[in-house]
């Protein structure tokens, strides 16, 4: 039965095949972004999204956007333009400067959902080891990055942004040379979109995408691999 749960103190959440089909995913709304929920939400394949305006809004959309880990990743004029740059590539060096650039708004955008809030949340995740970004450099400039949140083997993507052309997908080039090295099964990049499909994302049933999640969710990986690295780009 579909039906929209409103969370109270208790963490826990409804089950994602009780979501609406109108609007897509929607499960639940209420809570807070305090660490533990935030997890036990990406654990079940939740997540949250919201304007600033908004109450909290927990979803888990079907189908689901995700990629398969792949290195080296992207197109050959991606891998082509790579090759050629003299941009530099590091691990959780910059997570603030990160959600900055993430948050900072897109063109033909009034505004953007990553508040202040949703910035203070995450941050306070990766200050427990739990949430990660990838930044890219030009010299000293921070020209692109993305962060997110690994679950057992599952990475779940949250934002990603660029300021010179290619540098965001730069940083997913990174993100899935790390993954790949270190064994992950799945990146979840939650809703699709014309830029996710452009990077070959593939739409995946709710519960195929749950079935994965449950598989991988308890996988042990080693946190050592998340220390503030710099990382050469393989070819």
């Amino acid at each position: 039965m579909n039906s929209l749960s409103y969370l109270n103190q208790s963490i826990g959440f409804p089950s994602p095949e009780h979501a609406l089909t109108e609007p897509n995913g929607l499960l639940a709304i209420g809570g807070d972004l305090q660490p533990q929920r935030l997890m036990k939400a990406y654990y079940e394949g939740i997540f949250p999204w919201f304007n600033a305006s908004d109450p909290i809004l927990w979803w888990s959309p079907d189908p689901r956007a995700v990629f398969k880990p792949t290195a080296p990743f992207g197109s050959k004029s991606l891998l082509k333009f790579l090759k050629k740059s003299s941009w530099r590539y590091t691990i959780n060096h910059a997570f603030l400067d990160v959600l900055a650039g993430c948050a900072a708004p897109r063109n033909r955008q009034d505004g953007t959902w990553i508040s202040a809030e949703i910035q203070m949340a995450y941050y306070e995740l990766h200050l427990q080891g739990k949430a990660h970004s990838i930044e890219v450099w030009d010299q000293e400039h921070l020209v692109g990055g993305l962060y997110g949140l690994p679950i057992g083997k599952v990475f779940c993507g949250e934002s990603m942004f660029h300021r010179q052309t290619n540098a965001s997908k730069a940083a997913f080039a990174i993100l899935n040379q790390h993954l790949v090295q270190h064994d992950f099964q799945l990146i979840d990049a939650q809703v699709m979109n014309p830029h996710l499909l452009s990077l070959g994302a593939k739409a995946l049933p709710r519960a195929d995408f749950l079935h994965l999640l449950h598989q991988y969710r308890d996988n042990t990986i080693a946190a050592s691999i998340w220390a503030p690295q710099e990382v050469l780009i393989e070819f």
